[in-house]
């Protein structure tokens, strides 16, 4: 039965008063002669066929919100209108990154490249084009390793839209400046926006405070500490790793009592990372107990004796008491109080001797590793550079022979405490001495763009990789990573290794082909960062000249 009455008024205030989708079911069901008050038959119908439309759309009718307020302003300059276009086209792409396998083909991995704009873009404080925020928020959410740099540099426009998108929540969370904070010595903007501000902007509050005035951004996280959560408070706790300095020393002291166990462990590593705090005088003690010289065999050497317990003060102090997996109790404990321990307490421990002398020393009963390990988490934390080429060791020596590391991941942590030069010079004679197959975290910790000793050795380690007839997808990685830290200075070294070379006997099949694609694509990569370069470098609205 079809209903063509007209809907009145009484029909309107029927619906919006007296029926539910339930009552005009149970209406129907039952007829409107024993429920009169729902009318007749036919406005029960206009009733229905109206609350259907409602159910359909799947909207509850609601009062419209307030309009909101503008987004704060921007004043960094514009980006330059070619550096513009070339952002949409990297945006564009939403592939995922490619570096991790054998990637066939000469076209630059452009997911690979949109970090590496970024990162140029905020380096030199340019503000992002409106119509691209949503895309880069968008490509943001989707990958991680994005969000640093696309949250700093969608700036306060970015932050401002990602409130109306529960999508982009994670910039609300993770934005570290993003918002536009008052000036450090506005003290009642501060303790305003401290007091009311979202997670992020307060961490970006404490980090501008802390950097113009130390001892103000502690008074302002000591103000609110106890009230804090527990992971809260393990991200402000860790954000005063920047200008770190003994007057924290109360507060951090203070801390170790906490009730998370990770504040507690965050707040030892930064005393520990003090010299001269009451913490690191007590490792230095307990380590001292443990550590010592031996003269009673031909030469000098080091005697250990680990710990036989971890007791509370210990534990208070931020010492593990459980080891992980497979590891002892007592090296686990031992290798924690050498790593607390302050460095500078070893030469008149070990009989006045030098960092290299004393990691030169033998050690007995096979503790060498475990002591020499923990000396090197104790060089990274401390900065102690004396020390960190102590335990690095000459590069040409092979990895695991002579004193010092053979460990790749301890000698990435003390490359690290080097200047960026040094740095880069002791990779390049690593190369230079054991080829790319042992390098590749090691160049994860050079500065980019490698220039000059270091991106000539790259080059010439995968020639000879290359004319050695290698598996050449084993040099993947090394060269992915080539393609985003390469200085573009050296494309013109690549030009000659873009050609396919003989097919020599015993080499790979196919393998002359693979590494003339992977050149070509290095090249090219190579030549859009330099392009990239040149279009972030022009004049804001315009294009760089041909």
């Amino acid at each position: 039965m079809t209903s063509t009455t007209t809907i009145t008024e009484g029909d309107a205030d029927l619906r919006a008063s007296a029926c539910s989708w339930e009552e005009l079911v149970t209406t129907a069901l039952l007829g409107t002669e024993r429920r009169p008050a729902a009318g007749t038959a036919e406005r029960l119908l206009d009733t229905a066929a109206a609350l259907t439309v409602r159910r359909r759309a799947g909207l509850v009718p609601a009062a419209a919100g307030g309009r909101p307020g503008a987004a704060p302003p921007d004043g960094r300059p514009a980006v330059p209108a070619a550096a513009r276009r070339r952002l949409a086209l990297l945006l564009a792409d939403r592939s995922a990154p490619a570096h991790a396998g054998g990637r066939r083909g000469t076209a630059p991995d452009l997911g690979e490249l949109l970090p590496q704009w970024l990162a140029m873009a905020n380096e030199r404080g340019l503000r992002p084009p409106a119509e691209l925020i949503p895309a880069l928020l968008d490509a943001a959410r989707a990958r991680t390793d994005l969000r640093p740099q696309a949250l700093a540099f969608a700036g306060p426009y970015g932050l401002w839209l990602a409130r109306f998108n529960s999508e982009w929540r994670f910039a609300l969370r993770g934005a570290a400046g993003g918002a536009a904070l008052p000036g450090p010595g506005d003290t009642e903007a501060v303790r305003l926006l401290w007091d009311e501000g979202l997670f992020a902007e307060r961490v970006a509050l404490l980090g501008a405070v802390r950097a113009h005035d130390p001892e103000a951004g502690r008074a302002l996280l000591a103000g609110t500490w106890t009230t804090e959560r527990a992971e809260d408070r393990l991200m402000f706790l860790d954000s005063l790793r920047g200008g770190l300095s003994p007057a924290d020393e109360p507060f951090l002291e203070a801390a170790l009592a906490d009730r998370s166990r990770t504040v507690r462990a965050t707040a030892a590593e930064l005393l520990s990372a003090l010299p001269g705090s009451a913490l690191a005088g007590r490792m230095a003690r307990r380590a001292a107990s443990c550590v010592s010289l031996d003269r009673t065999g031909g030469g000098a050497a080091i005697s250990v004796e680990a710990p036989h317990e971890c007791d509370a003060d210990m534990q208070r102090d931020g010492i593990v008491p459980r080891p992980p997996a497979g590891r002892g109790e007592r090296s686990w404990w031992l290798g924690q109080l050498v790593e607390c321990a302050p460095l500078g307490g070893w030469p008149g421990r070990l009989g006045g001797r030098t960092a290299i002398e004393i990691v030169a020393l033998p050690v007995a009963d096979d503790w060498g590793a475990e002591l020499h390990a923990a000396w090197c988490r104790a060089a990274a934390r401390q900065g102690n550079a004396e020390w960190s080429r102590a335990l690095l060791g000459a590069p040409s020596a092979p990895p695991g022979e002579g004193a010092g590391t053979g460990s790749l991941a301890e000698r990435a942590k003390l490359l690290s405490v080097l200047p960026p030069d040094e740095r880069a010079d002791w990779v390049a004679r690593f190369i230079s001495a054991h080829g790319l197959s042992e390098a590749f975290q090691l160049l994860g910790g050079c500065v980019v763009p490698w220039a000059g000793a270091l991106g000539r050795a790259v080059v010439d380690a995968l020639e000879i990789a290359r004319d050695a007839g290698s598996y050449p997808w084993s040099f993947s990685g090394v060269m992915g990573l080539a393609e985003r830290c390469l200085d573009p200075a050296e494309s013109p070294r690549l030009e000659a290794l873009t050609a396919t070379p003989p097919e020599e006997e015993g080499a790979s099949p196919g393998a002359g082909g693979y590494w003339a694609e992977a050149f070509q694509r290095l090249v090219a990569t190579l030549s859009l960062r330099a392009a990239m370069r040149d279009e972030l470098a022009a004049h804001p609205g315009s294009s760089p000249c041909p």
